[in-house]
């Protein structure tokens, strides 16, 4: 299976409209570990998880697939990024004491991946991988927002995202499951703020290849009705769907 490449076109926008964790999710991380030297953020996008990681660990290597992710990813002194793939990345073995993954793992080759998770992990390790879902500000955004993903850009979405829409609940995982508390994130934008992250959807860039045409026009009359003046904040929250676990020799490394 080769890289898939569905966000280096947006990388810009990526990381000035995604949002960010929560710091409460990295301080839980960082207690599930016997040692903080060294973190792997595999397919970091712009950095997001990186940051988040760097205030716990001594050292944090961030890696993506796409070039332009990397060049438009946040500098930190305790962050070294490089662009690599996940299921093939060079990251010598037994070096990490925690590897993370965000809203990227259901597009990797898992069977080459888990493996490499194995390798790489010192004895006493975590793998935390996660993902989140629609957006939620208020009923009648929400109603609109829900019309576009489903209905609009909906024939677009790329296969893996049915591994989103569970939550994660159906993603192969063959380690040793640990409890995470419930965490979410949440930001507050004006409309420009929400128009810029519907942007680096993947659905849309699809629509607009194929369609010639921006698919969100055919909602922004909506969109402004629903969410009132532009220049007006609002709260926008994102649900979390963390898997936290440990190698275990008795499961299988592959899905």
């Amino acid at each position: 299976m080769g890289f898939k490449d569905h966000f280096s076109s947006v990388a810009s926008s990526y990381a000035r409209f995604r949002p960010n964790y929560p710091q409460a999710m990295f301080r839980y991380l960082a207690t599930t570990v016997t040692s903080r030297e060294r973190a792997w953020d595999c397919a970091t996008g712009t950095g997001q998880a990186a940051l988040g990681l760097a205030a716990h660990f001594h050292h944090v290597v961030a890696t993506d697939g796409s070039r332009l992710q990397i060049v438009n990813a946040l500098p930190h002194g305790r962050i070294d990024y490089a662009v690599t793939l996940a299921e093939s990345n060079g990251i010598r073995s037994s070096s990490m004491d925690l590897i993370v993954v965000a809203q990227a793992i259901h597009w990797f080759d898992l069977d080459r991946f888990y493996p490499e998770v194995h390798r790489i992990l010192k004895p006493g390790g975590t793998l935390a991988v996660w993902c989140y879902g629609l957006l939620r500000i208020d009923d009648e955004t929400n109603a609109v927002v829900d019309r576009f993903y489903r209905e609009v850009v909906g024939p677009y979405w790329p296969e893996e995202r049915k591994w989103v829409e569970s939550a994660y609940a159906s993603l192969p995982f063959p380690f040793q499951r640990l409890k995470p508390p419930s965490f979410f994130m949440e930001s507050r934008w004006d409309l420009s703020g929400l128009l810029g992250y519907l942007n680096t959807w993947s659905a849309v860039r699809r629509f607009r290849e194929e369609k010639k045409r921006d698919p969100v026009e055919l909602i922004i009359h909506d969109l402004n009705r629903a969410w009132g003046s532009q220049t007006l904040f609002k709260a926008v929250r994102w649900p979390l769907h963390l898997l936290v676990g440990k190698p275990d020799e008795c499961t299988g490394s592959g899905s």
